[in-house]
């Protein structure tokens, strides 16, 4: 099974987002956020958070890549559950039992995307708003090489290395 963590090439998604993701969360899509948007809501970080966030389940923040990776059953139900709660003080349902349901078909969603990727795949995601709501798209941008593993564990360059624009 498969699901992805957000990832972080430099501190970019601590500027451009409200509440930017920690290095190495589960993510999920997270749209239901704006299900009752509109254009009026559409400014600033919300707008970023919006066009272009994926949701981490432990903080509730955004980031803008996520990399796919192994997901145990234990710890797709140990987020499904966090998640079930956050529905619960934030959106109002009833119970965690009630909003299970809905988490676990949100993660379901995300790790369908993940399934057919390679371990390390690079994921984006491009909201906007139609007459019809919100549609979502996915970029895949393959494993590269130059070792993504290093972002992963330590999350960002050494400032002493050259930058390669």
């Amino acid at each position: 099974m498969k699901l992805a963590r957000a990832i972080h090439f430099d501190d970019s998604d601590t500027r451009v987002f409200h509440s930017p993701a920690r290095t190495g969360e589960w993510c999920i899509s997270g749209g239901f956020e704006f299900s009752n948007w509109s254009e009026g809501d559409l400014a600033g970080k919300a707008k970023q958070a919006f066009t272009n966030g994926w949701m981490g389940v432990e903080t509730f923040g955004r980031a803008s890549f996520v990399a796919v990776t192994q997901i145990e059953a234990n710890e797709r139900d140990a987020i499904a559950a966090a998640l079930a709660r956050h529905f619960v003080d934030i959106y109002g349902a009833p119970s965690v039992e009630a909003a299970m349901g809905v988490a676990m078909e949100e993660i379901s969603q995300m790790i369908a995307l993940c399934e057919d990727q390679e371990f390390n795949t690079l994921l984006t995601v491009t909201r906007e708003l139609t007459e019809a709501g919100v549609k979502e798209s996915y970029r895949m941008i393959e494993p590269q090489d130059a070792g993504i593993e290093q972002f992963a564990i330590h999350g960002s360059l050494d400032d002493d290395e050259p930058h390669h624009h």
